[in-house]
C-alpha cells in the first residue's frame, strides 16, 4: 500500500496562511512570505521540492483549489493553479457540491469527491499506482487526516516568520504521536520529517 505523505509550509507560530484570506489574496496577509524558500533557494532545497511533487496522486480541500467560499461551484473557475498546475497527476478535491472532473494541461486532472476523507484517500491510493498519495492541504484538510491517523509521514517546512493569526495547522488535533526522523534547513526554512501515528 502506498505511503500517505503531507508536505506543508508553516510559520513558527504554526500558520499555513495569514489572516484575511480573499480570492485576490488566497494565502492571507503575509502568507506568500512563507514560501520564499521555494523560489529564492531552490537549489539548496531541491530534495524537499522534489519530494513535494513526487507523489502519484494528491488530495486537497476546496479552499486550496478555489479559495475562500462555499456553495455550488462556479464552473468557470478553474482553480488557483493556472492551466498547467504543478502536480502532473490526479488531484482529488474534497467538496460538498458535485462537479465534473477538470482536465488541465500537463497531466493534472482535478476530481471532486463529495463523500469524505476516506473515500478520497482510497481513490487517491488507487490512482497513485504504488507511488505515494499526498495530502496537499490546506489546514482543515490536513487536520482531518492527521486526527484520523491516516497520514504516515508529515513533512513540515517551517519558515522563520510570525504571522500571529490566520489558518493554523494543529488547532484541535488530539491524540497525535509525532516522531522526528530528519531535520535539515537553510536560512529561509527548517525542514522536519515526522513519522505519524495516533497516541495510546
Amino acid at each position: 500500500m502506498s505511503t500517505v505523505t503531507c508536505d506543508l509550509t508553516v510559520s513558527v507560530d504554526g500558520f499555513l496562511a495569514g489572516p484575511n484570506q480573499t480570492p485576490e489574496n488566497p494565502l492571507g496577509e503575509g502568507g506568500e512570505e512563507l514560501h520564499r524558500w521555494q523560489f529564492e533557494e531552490p537549489a539548496a532545497n531541491a530534495k524537499e521540492l522534489e519530494g513535494i511533487l513526487s507523489a502519484g496522486a494528491y488530495i486537497m480541500g476546496r479552499n486550496m483549489f478555489a479559495g475562500p467560499g462555499t456553495g455550488p461551484w462556479d464552473t468557470d473557475w478553474r482553480g488557483w493553479w493556472g492551466e498547467e498546475p504543478p502536480y502532473h497527476a490526479p488531484v482529488f478535491v474534497l467538496t460538498h457540491h458535485p462537479r465534473a472532473p477538470l482536465k488541465m494541461e500537463g497531466g493534472t486532472t482535478f476530481y471532486f469527491v463529495e463523500d469524505g476523507i476516506e473515500p478520497a484517500l482510497a481513490q487517491a491510493r488507487d490512482a497513485a499506482a504504488g507511488k505515494d498519495a499526498a495530502i496537499a492541504g490546506g489546514a482543515q484538510t490536513a487536520r482531518q487526516y492527521l486526527q484520523a491517523g491516516l497520514i504516515d509521514e508529515l513533512r513540515l517546512h517551517i519558515s522563520p516568520l510570525l504571522l500571529g493569526a490566520g489558518e493554523r495547522l494543529l488547532d484541535g488535533v488530539r491524540n497525535l504521536k509525532l516522531e522526528p526522523t530528519e531535520v535539515s534547513g537553510t536560512p529561509l526554512v527548517t525542514h522536519i520529517r515526522y513519522r505519524c501515528g495516533l497516541g495510546s
